[in-house]
């Protein structure tokens, strides 16, 4: 297979990659010439799928997908990220998932800027990091620009095979503050679940108690690159492996942070892997601003731990009030 294209960090302007995204063509593959100069307003967001396409048009639009695959005619950032690939392959193999098995509502995606870095901070649960997969799907779905989520992934994925080569496809990087401040200077949104492994791998008993948020690393990076941030609660994913316990001798053994006990897994083997069908809901809060702090407010510990604090407190109330509204775990 041709190798892709790399276009190196900071060359595409930022209009163009908008007016390319915004410029696919009805079939949802191929791209439609993109013009030099900046438009004053950015194209509007072409819808993700087209139900009046005909059956031969599909067939069209999936062979010239095919086509660019094996020639290599295809573009993909220095991180890694192939958007193609993911709007038309991972997005779509997740969307199931995210519509029809976990139901997952959306509240509040206008508090994500329609321009610009922002970076979305959430709550980590469920055992396996599926609120991650869900969470971007729903920014992408939900947004009316269709943005883009860039989640910032632990050391883990990046050495698992196959899991690290999807990764890097689908935009995530490594959770590093170096990242993380190159992609928010570019304009993308960047989502982090500050709890990490703390936070995944919590007992049930534990549910919905957001754990330590680290050092406050996320805040400083959104203040060197001025993006506000963006409080995110997420509600259903805590019950998908009700965590009763963790073989830890295993875990050190598989190199693995913890290896999870739930009612079903190991128990009944592949079957246990299976996560419930419960009912999700994401909130996104109001952005809290950083760009009028002078440069020198990153290296304030002081401001860091109270806007550290700030977000965790925002993201648990909501929780809180979710959890109350809801009527189901499952419905």
């Amino acid at each position: 297979m041709a190798d892709a294209k790399v276009i190196p960090f900071g060359e595409e302007p930022r209009a163009r990659r908008k007016a390319r995204r915004a410029g696919r063509t009805a079939h949802g593959t191929g791209l439609a010439p993109v013009p030099e100069a900046r438009t004053e307003h950015p194209p509007a967001a072409v819808p993700r799928t087209n139900p009046g396409r005909s059956l031969d048009e599909r067939i069209a639009g999936g062979l010239a997908f095919l086509r660019r695959r094996i020639t290599g005619d295809y573009e993909v950032d220095d991180f890694g990220y192939d958007e193609e690939l993911t709007d038309q392959v991972l997005m779509s193999l997740l969307r199931p998932f995210y519509e029809k098995y976990f139901r997952v509502e959306v509240k509040g995606v206008e508090n994500i800027p329609s321009d610009g870095g922002a970076l979305i901070v959430a709550n980590h649960s469920g055992t396996l990091p599926l609120d991650g997969l869900m969470l971007q799907v729903g920014v992408h779905d939900n947004h009316p620009a269709q943005r883009h989520l860039r989640l910032l992934a632990a050391d883990l994925v990046f050495v698992l095979p196959v899991i690290n080569e999807l990764a890097r496809k689908a935009g995530h990087t490594l959770a590093c503050a170096e990242d993380a401040q190159r992609l928010l200077e570019r304009g993308e949104i960047v989502g982090v679940m500050p709890e990490g492994f703390k936070g995944i791998g919590k007992p049930f008993s534990d549910r919905y108690k957001l754990q330590r948020f680290g050092r406050g690393g996320f805040v400083s990076t959104a203040l060197k690159a001025g993006a506000p941030i963006v409080p995110c609660s997420i509600v259903g994913a805590e019950e998908i492996y009700p965590m009763i316990g963790n073989a830890k001798t295993l875990a050190r053994v598989l190199g693995l942070p913890y290896f999870p006990l739930t009612p079903t897994f190991p128990w009944l083997g592949p079957l246990g892997a299976v996560p419930l069908p419960t009912k999700w809901t994401i909130q996104f809060g109001e952005p809290i601003p950083t760009a009028g702090y002078p440069p020198e407010a990153a290296d304030d510990p002081m401001l860091m731990f109270n806007l550290t604090d700030q977000v965790r407190e925002t993201i648990q109330h909501t929780l809180y009030k979710l959890l109350v509204q809801r009527r189901s775990v499952f419905f």
